[in-house]
């Protein structure tokens, strides 16, 4: 896979929150095993999981907003390089943060 066809959400995550995920993922989805893996307890994976789940839905949404998909098509069709359409999308996430 191309790095311009990672999804976003991803790109936006923690290195340790893509680790869990490897790691749930070879666990075959198991929070009992990952629980045991990272030495805590079942609930304290589960609040774990669940805000990466949100992490996830909050980087989705933004994603899907007019004005991103807007700069990306700028960069589709080359009327702006992906670097600049990276900038303008980081600073446009930072500006929203801050509101």
């Amino acid at each position: 896979m191309e790095m311009n066809n990672v999804p976003a959400w991803i790109l936006a995550l923690e290195t340790e929150d893509i680790e869990f995920i490897k790691n749930f993922v070879i666990h075959s989805g198991s929070l009992k095993e990952i629980s045991k893996l990272y030495d805590v307890s079942y609930p304290t994976v589960r609040i774990r999981l669940d805000r990466l789940i949100e992490k996830i839905k909050i980087n989705e949404k933004v994603e899907n907003e007019g004005f991103i998909q807007f700069i990306k098509q700028l960069s589709i069709d080359d009327r702006i390089n992906l670097e600049e359409a990276k900038l303008i999308i980081d600073k446009y996430k930072q500006e929203r943060n801050e509101e």
